[in-house]
């Protein structure tokens, strides 16, 4: 079953149970996901899917942030529960060290110099069969402290 069945499938298990908050956060990522395949105009698939739940997560979690600066703790709570509730659907992240060693590979193999070639090191993390998994925002921070 692939993330987007499961989280259809879970959209009809909330509605059936009438838990209107775990269905509304799960609707609004499957319009999400819909629209980042029109606007893209490619099928839904697996890369897909995930982006857009990373994004979302992301946006959330960024959002938190403003919520509890404004002391909304109410939104703080809310926020918290959405972000639980889709961080289900997406693979785990690689631990630090491999993701140190990944980088490093690709730092070698791309042969960049400075970090004026950090789009080359990227480009090749991003071929890799682990890219799914990986934090591009964390490997960039360390492809910079790696190169001049």
């Amino acid at each position: 079953m692939t993330t987007y069945e499961r989280l259809r499938a879970d959209i009809v298990a909330a509605l059936k149970a009438r838990d209107s908050r775990a269905a509304t956060s799960l609707r609004t990522a499957d319009a999400a996901i819909q629209r980042a395949a029109l606007d893209a105009n490619k099928p839904l698939d697996e890369p897909l899917v995930l982006a857009v739940l990373r994004k979302a997560v992301k946006n959330l979690a960024d959002a938190r942030v403003e919520f509890e600066k404004a002391g909304r703790a109410d939104l703080v709570a809310a926020n918290t529960a959405e972000i639980a509730l889709l961080e289900k659907y997406l693979p785990k992240a690689l631990d630090p060290a491999k993701l140190e060693a990944l980088v490093n590979e690709a730092v070698a193999a791309s042969g960049a110099q400075s970090k004026r070639e950090m789009g080359k090191v990227m480009a090749l993390l991003k071929a890799r069969p682990e890219a799914p998994l990986l934090d591009f925002a964390a490997a960039s921070k360390l492809i910079a402290s790696k190169l001049p």
